[in-house]
């Protein structure tokens, strides 16, 4: 079978030294569509680096996103084709704000194999720690076509009721044609998003958005919106990728307020709204002065 589901498990985990500027934090920024309005004072704490502010969502892609989902993708007991894998859903823990330059030590492994039938999906985790602890927890649900079907664990249900009335703010932000090959820099040099040819080996008409960018876009979005644009507010953030978005599209985010989290939904607008983000929350630490 192209997937052990028990060796990729007890694989030995894999540690490396991840290292990060203000470089790298800025052209992650402009890769999720910041600098828009260039001299807003809101923009520029996203692209200036004498008031370099880092959203947390950087956490995917620092030092060039080692050790990597497409990097776990050769872990012992994992040989799987790289047009059959798509990502499904990713998280990322905050343990304390994200320095705009460091040094730290990550550690992958893949925590779980499920088996969903006609496909698997492998639960990649790094974990970052510095010199001063703990930084960040990343988990990386990656669905493999294809490749389920062995009898083993279906793994824990992901789905959320949907959140009740209408959103309490719903902005739009637009995608650019070049989003992709700007995003790519940050480190995911996976072909599907810039390459024509193998997008279609893989089933699209033309490259997708990575999944990553999409979900960098509507962080920033919750932050600048909901949270005072105060990076340091967001404990952690999840989601499942529920469809693609191409470059040029606009994305409809909505976002429900709730008591220390936000729920979010994020549909391609030129699509007939067709899903893009469910199933994603922002959880954050309330200000006292937050409406319930």
């Amino acid at each position: 079978m192209p997937i052990d589901a028990a060796k990729a498990v007890a694989a030995q985990p894999r540690t490396g030294e991840i290292t990060w500027s203000h470089k790298d934090v800025q052209l992650y920024h402009l890769g999720i569509g910041a600098g828009v309005p260039a001299t807003d004072p809101d923009e520029l704490r996203y692209t200036l680096e004498s008031r370099l502010h880092v959203l947390p969502s950087f956490a995917t892609v620092a030092g060039a996103g080692s050790p990597g989902v497409i990097g776990g993708l050769s872990m012992p007991g994992v040989d799987v084709d790289l047009a059959r894998v798509l990502h499904g859903g990713q998280s990322v823990r905050l343990h304390r704000p994200i320095p705009a330059e460091g040094t730290a030590t990550a550690t992958g492994r893949i925590a779980a194999v499920y088996d969903k039938g006609t496909a698997a999906i492998l639960v990649m985790r790094t974990e970052v720690a510095d010199a001063d602890g703990p930084l960040w927890t990343n988990d990386a649900q990656i669905f493999v076509r294809g490749e389920g079907g062995w009898g083993g664990d279906r793994g824990p249900g992901t789905r959320l009721e949907a959140p009740a009335g209408p959103p309490d703010r719903t902005v739009e932000r637009p995608i650019r044609e070049d989003q992709a090959l700007l995003y790519r820099l940050s480190g995911d040099w996976n072909p599907l998003h810039a390459d024509p040819e193998f997008a279609k080996l893989a089933g699209f008409d033309r490259p997708i958005l990575h999944g990553l960018c999409t979900y960098g876009m509507t962080l920033k979005a919750v932050v600048d919106t909901l949270l005072g644009g105060d990076v340091t507010r967001v404990r952690s953030y999840t989601t499942r990728f529920a469809g693609v978005v191409f470059p040029g599209e606009t994305l409809r985010i909505r976002m429900w307020r709730g008591d220390g989290a936000v729920r979010v939904a994020v549909s391609a607008v030129e699509r007939d709204d067709a899903p893009v983000l469910a199933d994603t929350v922002v959880d954050h630490v309330r200000h006292p002065h937050e409406p319930s």
